[in-house]
């Protein structure tokens, strides 16, 4: 699918993200910052996309777990940023572990530095990525 359609917002037309008529897809998704609450929103019952809210839900696949939901809601008036980190890992855990998500990375792609710079490489990003963090070898 084209991405410009496949994320569209246009309802009218049956191939877009928010009414996923699939069985599978692949596409990755950025949290968009460090904090995973709003990525993991993406997963409650009450963002499933639907007719009503004119498939505009950040649950496309319609999943739906009462579980998640609680641990979801406790998660966004947990303090304790250990107990917090607790919940997001449960959360994970029962998305992962009801195949609504399956966590696979593959991004081939060969990468190489000359001896001068060293540069840490993350699986999450791209080569330049932690640009930031690159410094020449002693």
């Amino acid at each position: 699918m084209v991405g410009s359609v496949f994320f569209s917002t246009d309802q009218a037309n049956p191939d877009t993200l928010g009414k996923f008529w699939a069985d599978l897809q692949m596409y990755t998704t950025d949290p968009g910052s460090p904090d995973p609450q709003r990525h993991l929103q993406r997963f409650t019952s009450a963002e499933v996309s639907s007719r009503a809210n004119k498939w505009t839900g950040l649950n496309p696949t319609r999943w739906r777990s009462a579980a998640y939901d609680q641990a979801f809601t406790e998660s966004e008036r947990e303090l304790d940023p250990v107990k917090r980190a607790a919940l997001f890992m449960r959360m994970n855990d029962l998305v992962c572990g009801d195949g609504y998500v399956l966590p696979l990375v593959y991004r081939p792609n060969v990468v190489a530095l000359a001896q001068g710079p060293a540069a840490p490489l993350s699986g999450w990003d791209n080569d330049t990525g932690l640009l930031h963090d690159w410094y020449r070898r002693g």
